[in-house]
C-alpha cells in the first residue's frame, strides 16, 4: 500500500516525515475542529499511524512503528478521537452491580435499541444498483481486507473463558487455518467478481473519514490494553448485528447478478456469525465481565461505539445516494505521485 494523498495540514506534515528515514518529529498541527469522527485529516492521520502496526506502507521505513516522537504525536490524535467518540456515543449506564451477571442481556438490549436506525442492508437488498453496491464494497474493503486483525490484539491480554471464546471466534475468521477460507480472502473474491481492485489498501484515497473511523476505533481499542473491555464489546456488537444484514447483502448481490463465489463472503457470515453471536455475548463478554466487573461498563461502551459509527456510516451512504451522488471521494494522487 502506498501512502495516500494528504487531506489537511496534519497528514501533509505526517506523510512528508514518513517518506524519510525515522527521525524525531515535532508536534503535529492542531485539528481543524468539528466532528472528530468525520474529520478527514484526523482520521486519515490516525489510520496511517495505526497501519504501521499492520502491513505498513511501501517506501516507509518499518522503524517508524515505534519511533517515540511519532507515538507522542499519535497520542494527541487519539485524545481528540476519544473526545469525539465521547461526544458522539453516550456511555450506557446499567446497574453496575448487576451487569457482570447479565452482560448478554445488556448487550442484547443495546443492540435492540439501535434497531430503529437507517437500514442500509434493506436498501442494498432491494433497491441498490450495481454501482451503489460496488461503492459499498469499496468502503468495506478498508476493514474486510484485514478482517479480524484488530480484535486479535486482545488475545494476549485475556485469560480463561474470555480468551478461549475469542480464540474460537478468531479461528473461524481466519478460515480455520485454510487460506482460501479466510474471511479476508472471501471478500477479495467478492471484489474481483465486482471488477474492483482487491489489493490491500487500494481504495484508501476514495473512502471518507467515517469509513476510516470505523476501522480506527478497532485499532484504538486493540492497541491499548486499557481498552480491552471496549474491544470485546465492539466485537460482540459486530457479531450480534451481522447475520441478518449479511443475508440481505447476499440477496441484494444475487439480485444484481452475483454468483455463488461473489456471495460466499456474505453467506459465510450468515452462518458463522449466528454462532459467534452467542459465544461473543455469553462466553467472551460475560466471562470477561465476571472476571473484571469494574470494566463491564467498558464492554457496553465498545459495543455502543460500533453501533453508533455504523449508523453514521449508513446515514452518509443513504443520504448521498438519495441525492444521486457518489458516497466516495474523488480520486487523488498518492504522496510523491506514486
Amino acid at each position: 500500500m502506498q501512502l495516500p494523498a494528504p487531506r489537511g495540514p496534519v497528514t501533509a506534515l505526517l506523510f512528508e516525515a514518513l517518506t524519510r528515514p525515522p527521525h524525531e518529529i515535532g508536534p503535529l498541527p492542531g485539528p481543524a475542529g468539528g466532528r472528530a469522527v468525520e474529520d478527514e485529516d484526523l482520521q486519515l492521520a490516525l489510520f496511517a499511524c495505526y497501519e504501521l502496526h499492520y502491513q505498513g506502507f511501501d517506501g516507509v521505513d518499518d522503524g517508524w512503528e515505534w519511533e517515540p516522537s511519532l507515538l507522542a504525536a499519535r497520542q494527541v490524535l487519539e485524545r481528540r478521537f476519544e473526545e469525539g467518540l465521547a461526544e458522539a456515543v453516550p456511555r450506557p449506564f446499567p446497574a453496575p452491580h448487576a451487569l457482570p451477571l447479565h452482560m448478554r442481556r445488556a448487550l442484547a438490549r443495546l443492540v435492540a435499541a439501535d434497531g430503529d436506525g437507517p437500514c442500509l442492508a434493506a436498501f442494498l437488498e432491494r433497491k441498490a444498483d450495481l454501482g451503489q453496491f460496488r461503492e459499498f464494497v469499496t468502503h468495506r474493503s478498508i476493514y474486510h481486507l484485514k478482517e479480524a486483525d484488530p480484535h486479535t490484539w486482545a488475545i494476549p491480554r485475556l485469560r480463561g473463558r474470555a480468551k478461549a471464546a475469542l480464540v474460537e471466534i478468531q479461528a473461524d475468521e481466519y478460515g480455520g487455518g485454510r487460506f482460501e477460507r479466510m474471511h479476508s480472502e472471501l471478500f477479495r473474491a467478492t471484489m474481483r467478481k465486482l471488477d474492483l481492485d482487491d489489493s490491500y489498501g487500494a481504495h484508501l484515497d476514495r473512502v471518507p473519514a467515517i469509513t476510516l473511523a470505523i476501522g480506527n476505533v478497532m485499532s484504538l481499542f486493540g492497541l491499548h490494553r486499557r481498552h480491552r473491555g471496549a474491544l470485546l464489546g465492539h466485537l460482540a456488537a459486530l457479531e450480534m448485528t451481522s447475520s441478518l444484514p449479511n443475508l440481505k447483502y447476499g440477496r441484494g448481490l444475487r439480485r444484481l447478478g452475483g454468483d455463488a463465489t461473489a456471495c460466499r463472503f456474505y453467506d459465510e457470515h450468515v452462518q458463522a456469525d449466528a454462532v459467534h453471536e452467542q459465544i461473543a455475548a455469553h462466553d467472551m463478554c460475560g466471562g470477561f465481565a465476571a472476571e473484571h466487573p469494574a470494566l463491564a461498563g467498558d464492554v457496553l461502551y465498545g459495543a455502543a461505539c460500533a453501533l453508533a459509527l455504523d449508523r453514521i456510516f449508513a446515514e452518509r451512504l443513504l443520504d448521498r445516494w438519495a441525492r444521486g451522488t457518489t458516497s466516495l471521494r474523488a480520486a487523488a494522487p498518492a504522496v510523491g505521485g506514486r
